[in-house]
């Protein structure tokens, strides 16, 4: 199980602040449960089916080059750093 310190250690090492650590707990839980969800979907029998391109049907690459900072033209930045809308309950 997810720890209100975990949590705390996590978003200090992802620069986010977070006042009250204990409030992520029953999120992160719910997200985990989540995925147990899916884990437990049975989905390993699917097959996946892709078509085969061969190499010469791909797209060359090509380096476009971009003069400006991308950084400057987004929104919320500050300094190297962007910033994101708090996450809602």
């Amino acid at each position: 199980m997810i720890t209100e310190k975990e949590i705390e250690h996590v978003s200090r090492l992802m620069r986010i602040d977070v006042d009250d650590h204990k409030e992520y707990v029953a999120k992160v839980h719910a997200v985990i449960e989540y995925f147990d969800i899916l884990d437990s979907a049975g989905v390993e029998s699917e097959e996946i089916s892709m078509p085969e391109v061969s190499i010469s049907g791909l797209r060359k690459d090509v380096h476009v080059p971009f003069d400006e900072k991308l950084i400057e033209k987004l929104n919320h930045y500050k300094g190297t750093y962007v910033r994101a809308p708090k996450m809602s309950s």
